[in-house]
Parts: structure tokens; C-alpha cells; sequence
């Protein structure tokens, strides 16, 4: 039964020192996610260094897989250290995570390229993703339990909302130093070697990251419940293996990770990329403005943190879960208005479309990097504007038609193969790519990297603070939430299953995922779907299913 504000019982005083271990666990797992951000931020320079086998679209795409791998493995990680953290402890468990992540980030710097290593250096980056997904996934648990454990029972939420910073605190140490790293050896020597020093530098944080660590001392709710013998022997059967508990822990799931991890990776890190690939501003200049966006929206985390203690968890899930949903499609394209105005225009004015007979055409994304595209018309006009970045619209033709692409009022039709063979079709493509390139132009579309002097950088970082915003929202209470759905002998395990499916899975490949469904419509605005229906998905079963559960006694 709840009861009033006044009445929350308090399982101990929250002293000075416990404070202080509480900020260091909040600094220890910051860099535990700036060693994981990393590889997110250097997506487009890994597929040049590790995935130049393959065309430069599948490329991306194939790094955006490799950034998501490490997710993968998450809810993994969650089960084999969680069940550790319920039956050990938590502290240890602390110890473990940060040291496979740490060595794995280290080695990444030293990998060779495919140019040295041949398929061996993608390989073994991916199972060094693996591995830091292994460990991060044993890592957000043991610190969200860990820190409620030592909150007094009415102030989880802000208590827990450090935890919940030191993603994006991470996010914005990893940009300082990519963005430092970039302007201290300039762009062409960044993208040679100077990509490894962020990695390298990692192996100092890691010493930091474990002194830290080391002078933490043990959760007291599982001290006392240890010394009372009340600790889980089967914490995996316990959570999963009755009705009772795996029902909350659905409910964790689709009420509340899997809308919270969609709008994380959208806001922070699809934003990033959108801006990157598809509206084609430049590294440096996308980095520095997502940073700022960081700096200033960040402490919002605290505040709904807060605020979840004062007037419940979920009216304020359910608000960033709504806002965004409602949000994303207009935040997206202002986006696209504010950062490559020419580009935005000349959508707006002369959309570019594609006349086919839809039998014809292939999906612009290549599994194994070998299909070129040129064995229908249609395949040969799509893959040109899949390269150069051009989102268009496609108009179904009676078969046997020769695809066309239609803008500014010319009709052009593509390269027929099957009256041009051998080394004649390349020419004649090459050409088709010429003439189309001439329309494009004269249509308004700008050929090359977004203008610099007319990026509207105030609306930019206004439009990426609205999106953290909407992450502080959804993420901010998260913690304390799943914290109190979970009775203390099966928190760990029980609670990071749900959070690492939700942010693992349904966010971790959402890059990857709204990438392919761009390059299979040709819209650049199709990939938003992906967080919009989840987050819909997600407030209609936090509303029905999602108890309350700020007033909880987590004692137990």
C-alpha cells in the first residue's frame, strides 16, 4: 500500500561517505561507456579502415553492424553478470566489467587495418565488440543497484539520475577527445593513425576507472541480506523461471527499456550519423555541436530524476515516451533545414523520384559487397542516388519499362544492360552518372559536403538539445524505476535483462536498422519510423501495465 511523502521509511542515514562512494561509482561507469561510445563516434573512419573490402554504402552499414554487435551480446552480459552481482556481490562484479572493457577498448587501438590484416582486423574488432558489449552488459545493473541500495528511499530517483548521466557524460568525454585528437593532428593524419589515440588513452582511464573501484565498499541491503542468509542460490531461475517474476519483467521491457532505448540511441547517436551521412556535414563540425547539445541539456537528467521522486516515475516516462513519438519527423527535418539549407530546398522544391517497374528493383544494400548494381535499369538509377546521398520518391511502371529518374522537369532514362554489355555498360553508367549529376545540379542540388557558411549552428545545437531533452525524460527516471519493480535477491539479474534487451537490441540497432530502411526506400526520413512506432508501442504499455513504484521499500 503507498504512503504519504512523509512517511517513506529511510533503511539508513545517507552519510557523507556513502555519498562519495556513490559519485565514484557514477564517475567509474562514465568511463566505462566513453571506452563503448567510441567506436559509435568513429563509425564513418572504421568502415574506411576496417571494411574497405566492400562498396562505401555497404561499408557504413557493415560498421553500423559492428557498433551494434556489441549490443547483441548486452542482455548476455546481463545474465552472466548479473547472476555474479546476485550471488557474489556487487562490488566484484564492478571489478570484472571494468577490466574486460577496458583491455578490449585498448586493443581496438591496436588493430590493423584491412588494408594490412586482409577479413582477420574486421574479425577481431567485432569480437572485441563483443566483448565490451559482454561487459557493459554486467556493468548499468551493478550501478543502478548499487547506487539505490544506498539511496534513502525517498530520494532514488535523484540518487539514481547520476547513473543515468554518465552515459551521455561518457558520450561527451569521448567527443572532447576525438574532437581534441582531430584538431591536435589535423583531419588526414586523424583519419591515418590519429583515430587510435582516443583508444589508446583508454588503457589511463582504465587504471583510474579500477582505483576507483577498489575503494568502494560492498551495497549494505546485500550486506545485511547476506549475513542474514537470504541471497538467491538460482537468481536466473528465480527471475525468469516463475510467472510471478517474469511477467515484471516483460512489463520492465515493453513498458519502459524498449521505448527508453530507442529514443537514447535516436536523440544521441542516430541524430549523429544523420547529420554525418545523410545532410553531409562534416566530422569535426558534428561532433563539437552534439557536445555542446550534451553540455548544456545534461543536468536534465537530474532534474526529472527529481522530479520522478516527487510525483512518480511514470508521469514522467510517459511524457517523453508521448514527446517524442509526436516529435522526431519535424525535430528531423528541421534538422535537415538547419544543416544543409541547399540540400533541404532543393528536396522541398524539385523532389527527385524514380520511375520503375518495382520487379526490377533491388534493395540498395549489399550483404557481401559485391553486387554493383547494373543488372536492371532501375538498380542502375537507384544506386546513383543511394551513393550520392539523394533521398527520392518511387513511382511504380508497367513492366518492361525502362527506369527513369525524374527532377526539375527532365525525364532521364538509365542505362538498359541488356543493350549494353562488357566494358561498354561501365562507360555507359559513368556517363548516365554524369548527366544526372548535370540535373541534379541545375536543380539546386548541392554536389559535395554541406556549405559551412550556411549551417544554421544556433538551431542545430537548439534542435539536439530538444532531443536530449527527450531522452532525460524517458531516461532519467529508468534506474529507479527498475530498481523497484524487483525484490533485492534478484535485482541485479532480474532488472538488467529488460534494460539491456531494451537498449540493447531494440536500441543498439537502430542505426543499422533505419539506415537499411532508407537505403531500401530511398527516403532519408524512413528511418525514423523504427522509434516512432516503438515509442508509441511503449506508452500504450506503460499506460496499461507500468505500476507506480516511487513509494516503494526496496528493503526487501
Amino acid at each position: 500500500m503507498a504512503t504519504a511523502p512523509g512517511d517513506i521509511p529511510k533503511h539508513h542515514p545517507a552519510t557523507q561517505s556513502e555519498k562519495l562512494v556513490i559519485a565514484a561509482s557514477s564517475l567509474g561507469t562514465v568511463f566505462e561507456w566513453y571506452d563503448f561510445y567510441l567506436y559509435g563516434l568513429l563509425a564513418t573512419i572504421i568502415t574506411a579502415q576496417f571494411f574497405s573490402g566492400v562498396n562505401e554504402t555497404t561499408g557504413f552499414i557493415f560498421a553500423l553492424a559492428a557498433f551494434a554487435a556489441g549490443f547483441a551480446v548486452r542482455p548476455f552480459g546481463a545474465l552472466v553478470f548479473g547472476r555474479i552481482g546476485d550471488m557474489v556481490g556487487r562490488k566484484n562484479t564492478f571489478l570484472v566489467t571494468m577490466g574486460i572493457m577496458g583491455l578490449s577498448t585498448f586493443v581496438v587501438g591496436l588493430l590493423p587495418s584491412y588494408a594490412t590484416a586482409g577479413v582477420a582486423a574486421p574479425i577481431a574488432l567485432v569480437v572485441l565488440r563483443l566483448l565490451q558489449g559482454l561487459a557493459l552488459g554486467g556493468e548499468y545493473g551493478g550501478a543502478a543497484t548499487y547506487v539505490a541500495e544506498h539511496a534513502p528511499n525517498n530520494k532514488r530517483g535523484l540518487y539514481t539520475s547520476f547513473i543515468q548521466t554518465t552515459a551521455t557524460f561518457g558520450l561527451f568525454a569521448a567527443l572532447l577527445i576525438v574532437i581534441g585528437t582531430r584538431f591536435a593532428v589535423g583531419e588526414e593524419a586523424f583519419a591515418s593513425w590519429g583515430w587510435r589515440v582516443p583508444f589508446l588513452i583508454s588503457i589511463v582511464l582504465l587504471a583510474v576507472s579500477m582505483w576507483i573501484r577498489l575503494q568502494m565498499s560492498e551495497s549494505p541491503v546485500f550486506q545485511k541480506m547476506k549475513a542474514e542468509g537470504k541471497t538467491s542460490k538460482a537468481p536466473l531461475t528465480e527471475a525468469f523461471g516463475t510467472w510471478r517474476n517474469l511477467k515484471v519483467v516483460l512489463v520492465a521491457l515493453l513498458g519502459a527499456a524498449m521505448g527508453q532505448g530507442v529514443i537514447f540511441y535516436t536523440s544521441q547517436f542516430y541524430a549523429l550519423f544523420f547529420l554525418e551521412k545523410m545532410l553531409r556535414v562534416d566530422g569535426a563540425t558534428t561532433n563539437i555541436l552534439v557536445a555542446v547539445a550534451l553540455l548544456i541539456a545534461t543536468p536534465a537528467f537530474v532534474f526529472f530524476g527529481w522530479v520522478s521522486d516527487k510525483i512518480g516515475r511514470k508521469p514522467v516516462l510517459l511524457t517523453g515516451f508521448a514527446l517524442s513519438a509526436l516529435l522526431y519527423y519535424p525535430l528531423f527535418q528541421a534538422m535537415s533545414h538547419a544543416a544543409n539549407p541547399a540540400l533541404y530546398e532543393a528536396q522541398q522544391t524539385t523532389p527527385v523520384s524514380v520511375v520503375a517497374d518495382p520487379n526490377e528493383c533491388s534493395v540498395q544494400f549489399d550483404p557481401v559487397g559485391k553486387n554493383k548494381f547494373d543488372s536492371s535499369s532501375c538498380d542502375i538509377a537507384k544506386a546513383y542516388l543511394a551513393k550520392a546521398g539523394i533521398s527520392y520518391g518511387n513511382v511504380a511502371a508497367p513492366a518492361g519499362t525502362i527506369a527513369s529518374i525524374h527532377v526539375g522537369g527532365q525525364v532521364l532514362p538509365a542505362v538498359d544492360p541488356a543493350r549494353v554489355t562488357g566494358p561498354a555498360r561501365a562507360d555507359a553508367i559513368k556517363a548516365y552518372g554524369a548527366q544526372v549529376q548535370q540535373a541534379l545540379t541545375a536543380a539546386g542540388y548541392p554536389a559535395g559536403a554541406a556549405d559551412p557558411a550556411r549551417i544554421d549552428r544556433p538551431m542545430l545545437v537548439g534542435i539536439l538539445i530538444v532531443l536530449v531533452l527527450l531522452v532525460t525524460m524517458a531516461y532519467g527516471p529508468i534506474a529507479a524505476l527498475l530498481v523497484e519493480l524487483f525484490p533485492t535477491r534478484i535485482r541485479y539479474t532480474a532488472m538488467s535483462l529488460p534494460y539491456h534487451i531494451g537498449n540493447g537490441w531494440f536500441g543498439g540497432f537502430l542505426p543499422t536498422t533505419a539506415f537499411a530502411m532508407v537505403a531500401a526506400t530511398g527516403n532519408i526520413y524512413y528511418g525514423l519510423w523504427y522509434p516512432i512506432v516503438i515509442a508509441a508501442i511503449t506508452l500504450v504499455v506503460a499506460l496499461l501495465f507500468l505500476p507506480e513504484t516511487f513509494r516503494r521499500d526496496i528493503d526487501s
